[in-house]
Formats: structure tokens, C-alpha cells, sequence
């Protein structure tokens, strides 16, 4: 059996080592448009800040232990699932019997003249690369970040760390999507002891991307213009699935799978941040672009193209900055009842549905991070335990008692 695997990120590599783990004869082909082997993009940072080859998580060598035929800096033009074949870019077919879709994702601004060069898309290592060269060059020492989400923060604090100065657009509030607004001004007051110039409001609101034919400013709903070396686009994450137009697969934002992680061919699966998945706790379909979901996605996705019957459980929304100087985690939603408690530059929210955890906020100390997600995850009731959840040194030894 011929498994072609388009994308080479944590999802496709997790099918690729699962398939092999359980099947020596399997014809693995693994598609990437980037140059290098596979790596991962949430260890670019690390990367970055230390020179360690971190983000090659499984080895510069992996294509070859696991015998794939891996082939670098190609692009797929199509999908042509009655023929069970893939077009790329420079003309040849390649036939499959079974097809996974982990093309990823990449950073955006919704912003005219996004596409253009210039802007830097660093969930790309090309991308990044090409922009530090930049900065180790000298060519670039002032950086413009559009958008605050995770991602768009750790970039201003790693840009701001190797000597640029750094400005932010945020048209709301730090984080948005993940921080209540008490957690999220933590944030940014150390966003901007770290020497980050944060532009709040009305004059962040960003339009469009101006330069020809090289992006090199950005122009601001009053008119104003700001101009930077560098332009990072990162107010949200888009999936790559623009190969699968006219080919009948279902899309949405992204590429729409059931419990197994089977598109709407019976041949073809998806994972990663490709992939609409459903979330765990809520039951809504959405993109959950995070490490451990695209490798517990492609383990899935693995096991039943073994022909396993294998059940997704569902996506879990979580994220966590390490490069503050202060830990932050958020996981899950912020809703129901609040318990809080600050102190000593920390803080702790949890938030209680039903007498059972849905979400947590953490920032300065993550320690108990692991309890309460394994608390939220079996969906346990804490209510006898609620005078004790926000203790400092709360932890597993803390629950035999009860």
C-alpha cells in the first residue's frame, strides 16, 4: 500500500512513525514544500535564541530510519481523489492508496497586500530564516508585529531579545482569545518592560500592507503609516488547503474530518492544524492548532490507516508562553464560576462548571498546570476539594485523602 503524507510538520511525522512502528512494508512518500528535514515549528524560538537544532525534534535522520521517500521543496497543485492521484506544482503525478493531508498552517493578518513579500509568515522555518538572516545581516533593527495572539507575542519578545526595536499592534487586548482581561494586562505590562512598543486601539487598526513590490510599512485605518524593516503578520493562523480547491473534499476553514479523522473521501484523512476537529469539553468543530493535538491527531490517523478502529477524543485548547521571563498557560474555557488567587507575582484562575474544571489561567508559577489538567480531563468532581485548589503547593499528593 503507497501513503502519500502531504506536509512534514508533527502530524504527518507522528503518521509516518506510527505506520512504521506497525507495518515494515508500507511505501511511506511524504511531501514537504520546505527545504530542510522535518522540524518543528513550536521549537523555532528555542532555536533561534540558542542555536540548538531543537526543532528537529526527531532527527535530521528520520527519513532515512524510517524509509520514507521524502521529497523536499514540493508543492502540491491538486487533489484528484477519483483517481486517487496528487498533482504538484511541476507536473508530475503521484498516485496513492491512501492520502493524509498535514499541510499545516500559516500566520496572517487579514489585512490587503498580506501576500506580498516582505510580510513574514514565521510558522514557515524558510520564512524565519530568511527574516533572521536579516537581523544577523544588519539590514533590519526596527520589527512591526500585527497581531498579540501567543504566537504574534512570543515573535515581538524573541525579535526585542536579539537587539530590534519592536512594535506591536493590538486592536483589543493581549491574547484575546486565550487571557481574561486581568491575565492579558499582565501580559502586556511585561511585553512592555521587555522594551515592546504596544499600539492599543484605534490606532492599531491596521488596513493594509504598502510597498511595491515589497511590503514595507503598514497603513492604519487613520491614515497613519508605520514603517519597519521587518513585517510580521500574526493575528491568526490560516490552513494551507488552497491545493484542494475543485477536488470535492469538504472544507470550512479548514478541512473537515469525522471522529476518525476521515475527510469526506473514505481515502483521504487529515490532521494537524489542517484539520477541524472537534474540542473534547464543548463539542464544537473548530481548528486547533496546537503541538499535542497534531500529534495525537496523526497517531490516530496512523493507527486507522492500519485498519484500526480508532476514535479522535477531541481536541484540547490550550497554550502556554515560556519566553515572558514569566510562565503563562491558558487552557480551556473561561466561563462558569471563577476561583481566584494572586500573589507573590503569580496568579491562578480556575473556572468551575457543574463542580468540575473547564478552563484555567495560570501565570508566574505553572506547577500545578498538570494536576489540574488531568483533573479536567477525567472530569472530576472538585467540590470537596474547592478550598484547597488554589493552595500554592496544591498537587497529586493533595488528593489521597479525598
Amino acid at each position: 500500500m503507497r501513503i502519500v503524507i502531504v506536509g512534514a510538520g508533527p502530524a504527518g511525522v507522528t503518521v509516518a512513525e506510527t505506520l512504521r512502528e506497525h507495518d515494515s512494508q508500507a511505501e511511506i512518500v511524504m511531501l514537504t514544500d520546505e527545504p530542510y528535514p522535518p522540524y518543528s515549528p513550536p521549537a523555532m524560538v528555542t532555536y533561534f535564541e540558542t542555536g540548538e537544532p531543537v526543532h528537529f525534534w526527531r532527527g535530521q535522520d528520520l527519513a532515512e530510519r524510517l524509509r520514507l521517500v521524502y521529497w523536499r521543496g514540493t508543492r502540491v497543485a491538486g487533489v484528484e481523489p477519483a483517481a486517487h492521484r496528487v498533482r504538484l506544482q511541476g507536473g508530475e503525478v503521484l498516485a496513492y492508496d491512501r492520502l493524509v493531508i498535514a499541510s499545516g498552517g500559516r500566520l496572517y493578518a487579514p489585512l490587503a497586500g498580506a501576500d506580498k513579500p516582505g510580510v513574514y509568515n514565521f510558522k514557515s522555518l524558510s520564512a524565519a530564516e530568511e527574516l533572521l538572516a536579516r537581523v544577523r545581516s544588519g539590514q533590519a533593527t526596527t520589527a512591526l508585529v500585527v497581531g498579540a495572539g501567543f504566537i504574534g507575542v512570543e515573535i515581538g519578545l524573541l525579535l526585542a531579545d536579539m537587539g530590534l526595536a519592536v512594535t506591536q499592534l493590538v486592536r483589543s487586548r493581549v491574547m484575546r482569545s486565550m487571557l481574561d482581561s486581568e491575565t492579558s494586562a499582565l501580559v502586556l505590562a511585561m511585553m512592555q518592560e521587555r522594551g515592546i512598543h504596544v499600539l492599543r486601539g484605534d490606532e492599531a487598526d491596521a488596513v493594509a500592507f504598502l510597498g511595491e513590490p515589497r511590503a514595507e510599512a503598514v497603513e492604519l485605518r487613520s491614515g497613519a503609516r508605520l514603517a519597519a524593516d521587518l513585517l510580521v503578520a500574526a493575528t491568526g493562523l490560516r490552513p494551507n488547503i488552497e491545493f484542494l480547491a475543485g477536488s470535492g473534499i469538504e472544507t470550512t476553514v479548514g478541512v473537515i474530518v469525522d471522529d476518525h479523522l476521515r475527510t469526506s473521501d473514505p481515502d483521504i484523512y487529515a490532521a494537524g492544524d489542517v484539520a477541524e476537529t472537534k474540542d473534547r469539553f464543548t463539542g464544537e468543530r473548530q481548528v486547533h492548532a496546537i503541538f499535542p493535538n497534531a500529534v495525537e491527531q496523526g497517531r490516530v490517523v496512523g493507527l486507522n490507516l492500519l485498519g484500526r478502529d480508532v476514535a479522535y477524543q477531541g481536541a484540547g485548547n490550550m497554550n502556554s508562553l515560556k519566553h515572558l521571563g514569566l510562565p503563562v498557560m491558558a487552557v480551556g474555557r473561561m466561563e462558569g464560576e471563577e476561583l481566584r488567587a494572586g500573589h507573590k507575582g503569580t496568579l491562578r484562575k480556575l473556572y468551575l462548571q457543574g463542580g468540575r474544571i473547564i478552563g484555567f489561567r495560570l501565570v508566574g508559577d505553572i506547577s500545578c498546570a498538570g494536576v489540574y489538567l488531568s483533573l479536567m480531563n477525567r472530569r472530576e468532581d472538585v467540590r470537596a476539594l474547592r478550598h484547597r485548589l488554589l493552595e500554592p503547593d496544591f498537587g497529586v499528593h493533595m488528593l489521597a485523602p479525598e
